[in-house]
């Protein structure tokens, strides 16, 4: 795990896997839009940690020049896991002189990138408040220390899927909805072509979504797969996935056998389902589709020290020729390709201080394998630049714009409107730019991208006036929300839908009040978590439209079910500590917050449980 800084907390990991491999034992295209990634296409990433846990404590500018891009790790929350708020101190720096090292390595080529979350800084973005909190601050992190980017290492209960949330393409759970929004956000606010995105989940959150989708499975962890609905939505903005290949326990793949960590078997089948797509939950009707190649990155620990699942060396290099050249294993055939994708585009490490403290083997030996490839001729022609922009139509704080699309020998994946120091993203020939101030001029000009991140020349500019405040504004509310309904509820959350309100320009979102609180969706449905059991709860909903009206308000009344007593014991359910569950006719409580698993039920595992008197 990403992160890991105590030495208790790696054994109890290492020692869960082992007490899983035992059990088991026993028991037995969708086309994507691209990013800006223009470091080398051959990649090697390596975590920097903002501490000292052991590993000894590297100056930034010291890193070893084998690595492509370094993440600093780790920036966290600094009021709580649900507020959003996001910092980050220097460890062992002063500001200045962390700046000057940050600029350094810059200045070497290469990328330096903020990592929010790990083990210890777990994220909830439950709120839209604690969405803008988390906007906001990183925003302020990377334009204070000059990063180039933000790499997301959401671990532990930071994402989650709601019961009844199970189509990752249109997720409905607050914490994955705000990301989604965060992210993009912060995305536009630097701009695509000058900011890098990078995740590293554990396989828990991503490969095990072929076995189980947390929103739609019954009795199983609500995390399993949480990742896929955030990546899916990214994936156009999404320089890389570099999936935690370690600390994992057997996870089954596309050939559906389990692979165990620490082998190059394992990081062959857990990369194939990226590049080949796999249904989730095993369901045809939701297929995540396959990110392209030099999207995914092998996630590895650098010695023993770092991580369970250390691997060798020579089986890395295994798996490498597998994936890259096509020299497939006996173990293992690829369904994506059998002939490999030599532009797979390379390695991650948790980390460049555990490998400094291995003496560089993995950064010595793995860089001298991925020189040793040929990269691909890079595509460095431009789309041609957008012609006819012309206005669809303005209002005192928006216009509405239209152009002839540009072409381009990759294709184009989207278009930037430009207007002083903003910027607006669209992948259509149109868009609508609002939040503009009444009875003023703008120039627009309009630019677009390829698939390999190459921007053309900007249009010719076109000059706009915003109408006046006192002209041409709509005043026409949307109608109320209408035949609310109470789809589910337990006893701390709630579900509701209703009829979509109408309006002259057009609906684009609902406010759901309840007491001093408030959420915000774009759909008819939403989820409403964190409630109190058994409670009165009195729901107000609100249509918005596209000029800031508001509708009256649609109102329900729920009451939340009480709290259950002991539940049965299960597997594959995330408890916490002093949880009660009842098994073969005993009562036991939880003693470490654990997802439980075949094998570990609670006489077996006297660590997780206490049978109660």
């Amino acid at each position: 795990m990403i992160g890991s800084r105590i030495a208790i907390r790696q054994l109890w990991v290492m020692i869960l896997v082992a007490a899983l491999v035992l059990s088991l034992v026993q028991g037995m295209g969708v086309g994507v839009q691209t990013a800006s990634a223009a470091v080398s296409s051959k990649t090697i990433v390596g975590y920097w940690h903002n501490f000292d846990n052991g590993s000894g404590f590297i100056k930034l500018r010291d890193v070893s020049p084998k690595f492509d891009v370094i993440n600093v790790s780790f920036a966290e929350p600094t009021s709580g896991v649900t507020n959003g708020t996001i910092g980050f101190t220097p460890y062992n720096y002063t500001e200045a002189e962390f700046k000057a090292d940050v600029a350094y390595l810059q200045g070497q080529g290469k990328k330096v990138i903020i990592s929010i979350g790990g083990q210890n800084g777990q994220v909830q973005l439950a709120s839209t408040t604690a969405r803008d909190n988390f906007v906001q601050s990183v925003t302020a992190i990377i334009e204070k220390y000059g990063f180039d980017g933000l790499d997301v290492d959401f671990e532990g209960h930071s994402l989650y899927l709601n019961t009844g949330d199970s189509d990752f393409k249109n997720p409905t759970t607050p914490v994955i909805v705000n990301l989604i929004a965060a992210l993009r956000s912060i995305n536009n606010h630097f701009g695509t072509n000058n900011f890098y995105l990078t995740m590293a989940p554990e396989t828990f959150f991503v490969q095990l979504g072929y076995s189980f989708y947390g929103g739609s499975c019954i009795s199983c962890d609500s995390r399993a797969g949480a990742y896929l609905p955030v990546i899916y939505a990214t994936r156009d903005i999404l320089d890389w996935l570099q999936v935690q290949n370690y600390n994992s326990g057997p996870i089954i793949g596309l050939d559906d056998q389990y692979h165990t960590m620490g082998n190059a078997d394992f990081h062959v089948a857990m990369a194939d389902m990226l590049l080949t797509g796999f249904p989730v939950a095993k369901n045809t009707n939701h297929i995540f589709p396959a990110l392209r190649p030099d999207q995914i990155l092998l996630g590895l620990p650098a010695n023993a020290n770092a991580g369970g699942g250390f691997t060798s060396v020579t089986e890395v290099h295994k798996a490498l020729n597998a994936i890259m050249k096509g020299i497939q294993l006996p173990s293992y055939q690829m369904r994506s390709s059998t002939s490999g994708f030599a532009d797979f585009r390379g390695v991650m490490t948790w980390s460049i201080n555990w490998d400094k403290f291995n003496n560089f083997e993995f950064s010595n030996s793995h860089r001298a394998y991925l020189d040793a490839i040929t990269p691909p001729v890079p595509d460095t022609q431009p789309p041609t630049a957008p012609a006819n922009v012309t206005v669809t139509s303005t209002s005192s704080t928006s216009v509405s714009l239209s152009w002839t699309a540009s072409t381009d020998n990759v294709g184009v994946t989207g278009y930037t409107v430009s207007y002083g120091s903003q910027s607006v993203e669209s992948t259509s020939t149109n868009a609508m730019i609002n939040n503009l101030t009444p009875d003023t001029t703008y120039v627009f000009t309009v630019s677009a991208k390829d698939a390999k991140g190459n921007q053309s020349a900007a249009s010719a500019p076109l000059t706009v006036k915003t109408d006046p405040s006192n002209s041409g504004q709509d005043t026409i509310p949307p109608s109320s929300p209408s035949n609310v309904q109470v789809v589910s509820k337990s006893a701390s959350s709630v579900t509701l839908n209703w009829n979509a309100s109408t309006d002259n320009v057009g609906v684009v979102g609902y406010t759901i009040a309840y007491g001093s609180a408030m959420i915000q969706v774009l759909t008819t449905q939403a989820t409403i978590s964190a409630l109190t059991p058994n409670t009165s709860y009195t729901f107000t909903i609100t249509a918005k439209d596209a000029a800031g009206n508001t509708s009256t308000a649609a109102s329900i009344s729920v009451t939340t079910d009480a709290q259950a007593g002991a539940q049965a014991w299960a597997p594959n359910v995330s408890y916490k500590v002093n949880d009660e569950v009842s098994y073969s006719g005993n009562t036991y409580v939880c003693r470490q917050p654990h997802t439980s698993l075949q094998g570990w039920e609670p006489p077996n595992v006297p660590a997780l449980w206490l049978l109660k008197p």
